[in-house]
């Protein structure tokens, strides 16, 4: 005899026989769950993919904003300390094509400008370095990017743009 939670009860072929018909399945109610897992799969491939995508597109994006931030900055440097320099333009936007090496150059857009004035020249460049000792030099670089994911455009004029400035040495 068996004790189950204070009461007796006597453990038969016959009970132990109502006990496994009541807990295996016949063949005829068994389901296949086989295939399961791709069917679930299959729906929620699209948008993890459509995310995978879109994460890759915005990391190309950062990256090209952090060469154009870094190639913006060597040119400020560049044109900072050709004071007395014959080819300050010339040199400056050489220093920020060097820079950017990844990035398309025929993209970029740059202008250097010496204490609010905008010099496009390396005459206008030395005239303007000459007389600004102290002064700001200032490199505006900007270049175009695409944040396209799967055909769709999600921001259609998207420009990156770094200008920082330096005091003229």
């Amino acid at each position: 005899m068996i004790y189950f939670g204070g009461m007796s009860r006597r453990i038969t072929f016959a009970v132990i026989k109502r006990a496994l018909a009541e807990t295996t399945c016949r063949p005829s109610e068994m389901r296949d769950v086989s295939g399961t897992a791709a069917i679930e799969f299959a729906f929620i491939a699209p948008a993890l993919l459509t995310m995978m995508v879109g994460m890759f597109v915005f990391g190309i994006a950062i990256h090209d904003y952090l060469v154009v931030t870094n190639a913006a900055e060597t040119g400020a440097f560049q044109l900072a300390i050709s004071r007395g320099d014959s080819k300050p333009w010339t040199d400056t936007i050489n220093a920020i094509y060097g820079a950017a090496p990844s990035l398309n150059t025929g993209n970029l857009t740059v202008t250097l400008s010496v204490n609010g004035t905008t010099c496009s020249s390396d005459s206008a460049c030395v005239t303007a370095l000459n007389s600004a000792s102290g002064q700001p030099a200032q490199v505006t670089v900007s270049y175009p990017c695409t944040l396209n994911v799967l055909q769709i455009n999600y921001f259609s004029n998207c420009k990156l743009t770094a200008n920082p400035k330096e005091r003229i040495q």
